[in-house]
Order: structure tokens, then C-alpha cells, then sequence
């Protein structure tokens, strides 16, 4: 029990230690508002373009092509998109919220939490199958990402299906979504890169997931929730507790393990997205709802997620 419980805290820790030291960063008035800004544009044009390149690029092809956990993982997102759509629209009036409370149960912070989880349990030479799941996942993420917020969009114009063209463009400059085409073509073809130029991609790669952990702590914003109380405690129940219930039930039961199985987890049990809040503010969504999602689905992981990673360790799913 006492070594289930030193994995959980060193799946969990070193991430929030990040995040604490971000938020640092924001209470000593480091940077700037606007300069996180720019920073964190940075690290998603830049640093996770880099990173997913170069884990694509360094893959055993044969070892992580999992088209089970593939499918799994991709079903298990659109079907909580579909299922929250429904329930979401009987029991939430305000249309500006009902795209975000979807939002907040399908679409996780997987790539910046989710990576460093399976790294902090089996090290950084196992991430390959997670990180191969990022190309699937992420366009899945943008694409119901946007259909969310645009169905209850109130001054949306021109129909949803006339616009999916653009929307799917849009996912294609995705700068992940770039670095999982050119690093799979790089795989695929066999193209080499020469060390002088692969050792900075290398470099901006290991950077990555602890810039945007120190980023991400130190955006965190603590605003009112009165007039949102009840939406938000929903959203935390779906996200952190309902969700990575009954999909990791299903995972035990299709037989996931291992790295499979918490990387099933750094899918379905990681906070709220981001770039939800971001998405919320561009399209009309309850932006304030969504920051707030984002804020206390990350700040109660800590609890959740070693929860999690703690009961299946001890139940020796991985």
C-alpha cells in the first residue's frame, strides 16, 4: 500500500509543485497579464509543436499503433460530447452555458496534464502511445470544441453544416496538430535528422509540459462564482468523479492496462481544458463559467487524480 501510494504522490506532485510555482510567479507581479499571454502562445505555437514532433518522430511504430486504444479513446470522447449535449439542454436554459457545461465534461487538459502523468509513473521513455494518442484526440477536442459553443451560439450566422469546412481548416493549423502531420510523415518515410538540429527540438520538446504547468499556474484567476454555483459543482462532479468513472469501468472491462490504461486516464480524469475559456470568450459562451471550470476542475485534481491513480495502482490495473 505505502508504494501505491508514493506513485500516486509522484504522479501528482511534481505537477502542482509547477503549477504552485506559477502562481508564484503571478502573486510576486513577474509578468504581466498580457505577457502570459504571449508566453503561452509561445509554448502552444512553438514548445508542444516541438514536442509532439519530436515524440512522433523517435516512435516505434509497431509498439504504439494501438487502433483498440484509438477507438477507444476517440469513441469514449464523442460519446460524452452526445450524451452532455442531450442531458445539457434539459436541465440548463441559458444558452450561453449550455456549450460550456459540454465543453467542461468531454474536454480535458490532456496534453499539458495528461502527458506528465504517465511520464512522473513510467518514466519519459514510455510516452509514445500517449503522446501517438494526441493526434487523435486533439482534433477531436477543436472540432466538438467549436460545434458546442456555435450550436447555442444566440447570434450565429449561416448554418452549422456550411461552416464545417472552416472549422476542419482551422484544426489543420492547429500548431499539434502540424507537428503530428510532419513528425508522422518524418516516421513514416524514414527521414533523418541531423543530430546539430535534432538536439534543439529535442531540447524545446523536454521543456515543454513544465513551462506550460508554471503557465497554467499562473493564469489561474479566483473570480466570482455566485451567479454560476450550481453549473460549476455539476461541471466538477461530470468532469473529475462521473466521467473517469464510468469510462475507466469500461476500460477494466475491454481490458486496458498499463500505459494504455493511465494513459485512458490522463484522458477522462484530467480538469477542464484550457483552452475552453479561451474558445468561451471568442464565441460567445459564457466565458466567466468557463474560467471558473478551468480553475477549480485543476485546483480539485490534485485531490481527484491521486485518488484515482491511487485506487487503480492498488488494485493493480497498471
Amino acid at each position: 500500500m505505502t508504494s501505491n501510494f508514493i506513485v500516486a504522490v509522484s504522479a501528482v506532485v511534481p505537477m502542482f509543485i509547477l503549477m504552485a510555482i506559477g502562481a508564484s510567479v503571478k502573486w510576486a507581479k513577474l509578468l504581466t497579464d498580457s505577457e502570459l499571454k504571449r508566453i503561452n502562445r509561445v509554448v502552444f505555437m512553438i514548445f508542444f509543436s516541438c514536442m509532439i514532433f519530436y515524440n512522433l518522430y523517435i516512435t516505434d511504430l509497431e509498439s504504439t499503433f494501438k487502433p483498440k486504444l484509438m477507438i477507444f479513446g476517440a469513441g469514449g470522447v464523442l460519446a460524452i460530447f452526445f450524451i452532455s449535449l442531450i442531458i445539457v439542454q434539459k436541465f440548463e436554459p441559458d444558452r450561453r452555458r449550455r456549450g460550456v457545461i459540454v465543453q467542461s465534461l468531454f474536454r480535458s487538459n490532456y496534453v499539458i496534464m495528461g502527458v506528465p502523468i504517465v511520464a512522473n509513473i513510467f518514466g519519459d521513455q514510455n510516452i509514445a502511445t500517449t503522446t501517438m494518442m494526441i493526434a487523435i484526440i486533439v482534433p477531436i477536442y477543436n472540432i466538438l470544441g467549436v460545434f458546442s459553443l456555435e450550436i447555442f451560439r444566440d447570434d450565429s450566422s449561416g448554418s452549422l453544416l456550411g461552416k464545417i469546412p472552416h472549422m476542419l481548416l482551422d484544426v489543420l493549423k492547429n500548431p499539434m496538430i502540424v507537428g503530428a502531420i510532419v513528425g508522422a510523415i518524418f516516421l513514416i518515410l524514414e527521414i533523418h535528422i541531423p543530430e546539430p538540429i535534432l538536439r534543439p527540438i529535442r531540447q524545446l520538446s523536454s521543456a515543454t509540459t513544465p513551462v506550460a504547468l508554471v503557465i497554467l499556474g499562473a493564469s489561474f484567476k479566483l473570480d466570482s462564482t455566485a451567479s454560476h454555483r450550481k453549473e460549476l459543482i455539476a461541471c466538477m462532479i461530470g468532469r473529475l468523479i462521473l466521467v473517469p468513472a464510468i469510462m475507466m469501468t469500461l476500460a477494466i472491462e475491454l481490458g486496458f492496462r498499463d500505459v494504455d490504461f493511465v494513459t485512458l486516464l490522463s484522458i477522462f480524469a484530467t480538469p477542464c481544458a484550457v483552452a475552453s475559456f479561451v474558445m468561451a470568450q471568442q464565441m460567445g459562451g459564457d466565458a466567466e463559467l468557463a474560467g471558473s471550470c478551468v480553475v477549480f476542475s485543476s485546483a480539485i485534481s490534485c485531490v481527484t487524480l491521486f485518488g484515482w491513480i491511487l485506487l487503480f495502482k492498488t488494485l493493480g490495473f497498471f
